[in-house]
């Protein structure tokens, strides 16, 4: 259909498009398709037959499931590097679907009393790792704490006056389970969340860990810090913030871009010993994957995406990515944890 050059009306270019003109509205205020004018009167968007292609492609990228803030990544890669991401995220897709159909059958064999253990008989898989923290530039004293074991991955950014012993104790929780089940999951929670409130000093503390068990993987998420997968090349963060400035992000009154300058980038909205409970779900882990788990003094910092994929192994990796946000400043506390899925 030929349109010309003339702008179109929000509603001419949201047929045109096959999406709703709200869903027009909720792309401009991420910055996913900002319209080619607005009437100064009026406030009314007016867009240009140019932006259809990177409409649809909004369009056909929600259909796939994937989330805005990835849309808009994808959306800015040329396009080899734009079908690469397209690949990476259906491969998470299936196995995250994967992993719901698993997570249901415990579900069933939990709630019927079976009880199955999330454990494999003969893991074929493990795990190479490396773990750093440091006090960075600026703080007197280290709340970040990085754990790295056979079974276990740990972040967790402590606060307050007890904060590194908060933060300790949140981690020393999950040291602790026997095995990865629904049940050790739950109970590792209630011992973090009660290790962190016997302080009774306002501290608290945030928590990401990541449960090994085979090439399953159980993952304990609350507050700010962070955990990322590498796999086939891509590069995704599959943990969301538990911060005010992200929920604004999330609601669309705030420009992602300007999530790392907003003054209160670092009140939380959920985290142990305060309000909220945590994030839990379950993976697949592949051979060649490789995590990494972080505090916000590295990743407010630093784009780990680059020093992740540059094929280092995983303890240059921990020291290039710390000293890199040393070489930023180091405003706050850094905590970080790499692991590589190898075969054994």
């Amino acid at each position: 259909m030929d349109m010309g050059g003339e702008l179109l009306t929000i509603g001419a270019f949201a047929r045109a498009a096959r999406l709703s003109p709200k869903a027009l509205r909720l792309y401009d205020n991420l910055g996913l398709l900002r319209p080619a004018a607005v009437d100064v009167d009026s406030g009314y968007r007016y867009y240009a037959p140019a932006q259809l292609g990177r409409a649809r492609l909004v369009a056909w990228l929600r259909r796939i499931g994937m989330p805005l803030a990835r849309i808009q990544e994808v959306c800015d890669l040329p396009g080899p590097a734009a079908a690469a991401a397209i690949t990476a995220h259906l491969a998470e897709a299936e196995a995250e679907l994967a992993d719901r159909k698993r997570l249901a059958g415990f579900l069933v064999d939990h709630l019927t009393g079976k009880g199955t253990p999330m454990s494999e008989n003969r893991p074929t898989l493990g795990l190479r790792f490396a773990a750093r923290s440091e006090t960075g530039k600026v703080r007197e004293t280290n709340h970040d704490i990085a754990y790295a074991g056979s079974t276990l991955l740990a972040v967790a950014d402590g606060s307050g006056p007890s904060g590194t012993l908060a933060a300790t104790a949140a981690v020393d929780a999950f040291r602790a389970l026997p095995e990865l089940t629904l049940d050790s999951l739950a109970a590792g929670l209630r011992n973090a969340s009660a290790a962190v409130e016997q302080y009774g000093d306002q501290s608290i503390s945030t928590l990401t860990a990541l449960l090994w068990s085979g090439s399953r993987v159980g993952v304990v998420h609350i507050g700010d810090t962070r955990a990322y997968l590498l796999r086939g090349g891509v590069v995704s963060r599959f943990t969301d913030d538990h911060s005010y400035v992200q929920t604004l992000v999330d609601e669309g009154r705030l420009d992602a871009a300007d999530l790392l300058t907003h003054p209160q980038r670092p009140v939380l909205v959920r985290a142990l010993g305060a309000n909220g409970e945590a994030d839990i779900s379950l993976r697949t882990a592949v051979q060649g994957d490789r995590y990494l788990l972080c505090s916000d003094g590295l990743w407010a910092v630093v784009d780990p995406a680059p020093v992740l994929s540059a094929g280092l192994d995983p303890s240059a990796t921990v020291n290039q990515l710390v000293d890199l946000a040393l070489d930023a400043g180091a405003p706050d506390n850094i905590a970080c944890v790499v692991a590589d899925v190898v075969p054994v």
